[in-house]
């Protein structure tokens, strides 16, 4: 049971694992990696300054009163199953074994950090036998683990992380007034984390849903949860952003926060002013596996659109629009005459997907879905992700520096759903590139009947990532069907192009700053 985290390093995101509490027996050593420590001395005191005239006061929340009335719906959820080690992966009983970042310390085998370390990559190797070396047997060790949850509605069901009950063979839900249950696992969505699970009761208490779309940036909120099993553990803090993406996560719309959130408060509610669950504490951004002042929240609407299909049919079906799309930068919107960088930019498109139905190419970009404004590229994976199969959508669409209007019936999951591509870095100068038109077996290689060959790639386009051997399809949405076609756009264009390619089968828009 693990709480994912971002760490960064080299300047990215790299998605890890972080363990989801009490893992391994670690109920009576994580409090041994706690230094306790008290100041005889205090606090000095805090002068408080009067407000402008023109700032209206704000007085605090009552948190003791909020949790007072939202408290008894949270529960502890405790978990135990196995999972899969090979051999040169220490299964937890060495305690002399330490991760590759920790070499030459003594490491307590019940550290849930040791856990960590596992499932961010770094394998524990052997005594004296380099990494890599030895027997890949998998075995099965066993594994425990804590999460939260909370009650919605009175005959016991209760929502949660997937990544929470994840491989668990028995689950046990402990409530505030220190009853426990056997839970049965009702159904899960790894895509968007939640889980829904069942007990055996009557008359429980039950969380007020609340409604995520209302929140605004700056608003009190606060968690309740299980960190570290400490049980029942309030922090408060504020709504640092709504909509934020993250790596794998796209498809999710996260709620931003500045609540202390660490291992065991997965699957806790996010919870307003006034009481009201907005959110499902999920994840969050840390360099070092512990809080760090980012906290990320599932929004409770979407948490229960999965909720409602999983009651209803044991299972979540996403719908898909079937293409891979782009954030739109300042050299995209110049390329493509947008007149500011919103939207996703199509980058390529599923061959008979419901977007190929629909009418859309490569080199359109998506500014609207039913109404909705997409100003980043995340909010069309955002958007989708509570929409059902068979949807009807409307799709506002820029093509060939006009605004048009697309009709689109969303697909099922039979795919990843949308992508994101990254974005490439953009040069200076001229574009630098040598090309040559491919050859009959080049075409029936790749399936392309257009396009041109890069012999050789320097300046600008290089700069921008283009490499040789990739295929250039298309400058600024219009395909290039030869040397000429090329020269034509790069003509009337005035700071950039944007240069969609084909490289190892996967198409993607590179944007290359002409000077």
């Amino acid at each position: 049971m693990s709480v994912p985290s971002f760490q960064l390093g080299s300047r990215k995101l790299v998605a890890a694992l972080l363990t989801a509490g009490v893992l391994g027996g670690v109920g009576a050593s994580a409090l041994q990696h706690v230094q306790w420590s008290a100041h005889a001395q205090g606090a000095p005191a805090v002068i408080a300054q009067s407000a402008p005239a023109a700032a209206p006061m704000v007085s605090l929340p009552n948190f003791s009163a909020i949790t007072q009335q939202a408290g008894p719906a949270v529960v502890n959820i405790s978990v135990r199953g196995t999972r899969k080690v090979s051999d040169d992966e220490d299964d937890g009983d060495d305690a002399d074994a330490a991760p590759s970042a920790n070499r030459g310390q003594q490491i307590d085998p019940n550290d849930p950090m040791l856990q960590f370390f596992r499932q961010f990559g770094f394998g524990v190797p052997q005594q004296g036998m380099p990494r890599g070396f030895g027997r890949q047997v998998p075995q099965e060790v066993p594994m425990a683990g804590e999460g939260s949850g909370f009650i919605i509605s009175p005959d016991g069901t209760i929502l949660t992380n997937a990544h929470v009950v994840k491989g668990a063979k028995t689950v046990t839900v402990k409530l505030t007034d220190r009853r426990e249950f056997k839970a049965k696992v009702l159904g899960s969505d790894p895509k968007t984390d939640i889980a829904v699970i069942k007990i055996d009761a009557k008359d429980l208490p039950v969380a007020k849903i609340g409604d995520s779309k209302a929140i605004q940036q700056g608003e009190w909120v606060l968690a309740i949860g299980s960190p570290f099993g400490f049980e029942n553990s309030v922090t408060a803090g504020v709504v640092s952003a709504k909509g934020r993406a993250l790596p794998d996560d796209s498809s999710v719309p996260f709620i931003q926060t500045d609540v202390a959130i660490n291992p065991g408060n997965s699957g806790g509610p996010l919870i307003n002013a006034r009481g009201e669950v907005v959110g499902i504490n999920s994840q969050i951004y840390s360099k070092s596996g512990g809080y760090q002042g980012l906290s990320f929240a599932i929004p409770i609407d979407l948490a229960v659109n999965i909720k409602d299909q999983i009651v209803s049919h044991g299972k979540v079906d996403h719908a898909r629009l079937g293409v891979v799309i782009q954030e739109v930068n300042q050299a995209f919107a110049d390329s493509f005459k947008l007149p500011k960088p919103e939207g996703a930019l199509v980058a390529s498109v599923e061959k008979g997907g419901p977007a190929d139905k629909a009418g859309l190419q490569p080199g359109d970009v998506i500014t609207g879905y039913n109404g909705q404004a997409i100003v980043s590229s995340n909010d069309l994976p955002a958007a989708i992700a509570t929409a059902r199969p068979g949807t009807q959508a409307e799709l506002q669409v820029w093509r060939g520096g006009k605004a048009t209007t697309l009709q689109a019936t969303l697909g099922g999951n039979v795919s990843k759903g949308e992508q994101v591509a990254g974005n490439e870095k953009v040069g200076k100068g001229k574009l630098g590139l040598a090309l040559r038109e491919l050859t009959p077996q080049e075409k029936q290689a790749s399936g392309s009947q257009q396009g041109l060959i890069v012999e050789q790639a320097a300046g600008p386009a290089a700069l921008a990532g283009v490499q040789p051997g990739d295929v250039v399809l298309s400058v600024n949405g219009a395909a290039v069907k030869g040397i000429e076609d090329l020269r034509k756009q790069v003509a009337q264009s005035d700071k950039s192009v944007a240069l969609l390619i084909e490289r190892n089968g996967q198409k993607i828009f590179v944007p290359v700053q002409l000077g």
